[in-house]
């Protein structure tokens, strides 16, 4: 389903995959089966995204980001994918992103360029990432420092690396 509204040029969008309204996909933008893509989000070229993924209202897909499946990007989040950015001037190559399956990132977060979103890792609302973040690390704050563990289920971990909710040791 695409919305009348979303100006989509891409033929790479999956099954079940939904773009709401004032969306903007680039033509070889790859978007995988049953995605929500919610309303005002922008996703250029050089832009993967996996199977199942949400991505909230309000964000911008640049080029060089890849999303593996079953992600959540929150609303307004913000990516980077150049450190030196100047007007009509363009890298040679833009910083590959990499957000891994499972992953997490709260409402109002910055994920600097050129960095990896480990597996089922929790980043909370408003952060500023500037570091790689290891498989089901959660992480928060400006900048955003590493906090503990979670279990793939979402919940916190305890010292001992077990699941508070569903009692599941991290792996």
């Amino acid at each position: 389903m695409i919305h009348e509204l979303a100006d989509v040029k891409s033929n790479n969008i999956g099954d079940g995959t939904r773009i709401w309204q004032f969306c903007v996909v680039m033509e070889n933008a790859k978007i995988g089966n049953n995605c929500n893509i919610n309303a005002q989000v922008l996703i250029e070229n050089d832009v993967v995204i996996g199977n199942n993924v949400t991505v909230k209202s309000g964000v911008q897909l640049w080029d060089g980001i890849t999303v593996k499946d079953n992600v959540f990007i929150g609303p307004n989040v913000t990516f980077t994918n150049d450190f030196t950015p100047r007007s009509k001037q363009y890298p040679e190559s833009f910083l590959a992103t990499n957000i891994e399956q499972g992953a997490s990132i709260g409402a109002n977060s910055t994920i600097i360029g050129g960095i990896r979103v480990g597996s089922y890792s929790l980043i909370g609302a408003g952060s500023v990432v500037t570091k790689n973040i290891g498989n089901q690390e959660l992480w928060f704050g400006n900048p955003a420092k590493f906090q503990g563990y979670v279990c793939k289920c979402g919940n916190k971990c305890d010292a001992d690396l077990i699941c508070l909710k569903c009692q599941e040791a991290k792996k």
